[in-house]
């Protein structure tokens, strides 16, 4: 196998950061791992971005120091405008209906976290759940996401993901 990225086609892979342990000891590990990772991955010119995807991730200030102590141009974030939840209630099994039913039970600041996020994005995943009458977001004032994303200078991709359950997929 070749050293390029030609086998998938794509620029980067996208990991978590999370661990067991204080924001302190994950973040350690998280930006060791990284590190090592971003290494491997630049000898096949692949990046390595981190999505905030629940526990500390989800907390923008803690993901953006990681990236600062990961410090290597082919790693970096993948904000994602609907997962900024730090503390989620527990499901009754581990199956997706269980996981659909928990609820949030600390959400960090959205705007504040895609604000923190964006010096380090490599891409930006417009994520929604619900939607009003008017067709606009309940969960997210895209005019003011859209302005902190172009306001930090990214002209990169934007990813639209609907996970609702009122409309199917493609409506979403």
């Amino acid at each position: 196998m070749g050293r390029s990225r030609a086998v998938l086609g794509c620029h980067s892979i996208r990991v978590n950061a999370a661990g067991a342990g204080t924001a302190e000891e994950v973040a350690k590990n998280a930006a060791e791992g990284l590190g090592k990772l971003t290494d491997f991955a630049k000898d096949y010119n692949i990046g390595v971005i981190v999505e905030n995807h629940g526990g500390y991730s989800s907390n923008g200030k803690w993901l953006a120091g990681v990236m600062k102590a990961v410090n290597r141009p082919g790693c970096g974030t993948l904000p994602d405008f609907g997962n900024f939840c730090i503390n989620r209630s527990k499901p009754e099994a581990n199956t997706p209906e269980a996981w659909a039913k928990t609820t949030c039970l600390e959400e960090y600041d959205r705007y504040l976290g895609v604000q923190e996020l964006m010096p380090f994005a490599k891409g930006v995943s417009a994520k929604t759940h619900d939607f009003d009458d008017a067709g606009n977001c309940t969960d997210t004032d895209y005019a003011k996401m859209l302005k902190i994303v172009k306001e930090a200078g990214y002209t990169g991709h934007i990813g639209i993901e609907y996970e609702g359950s009122k409309l199917s997929e493609a409506e979403g």
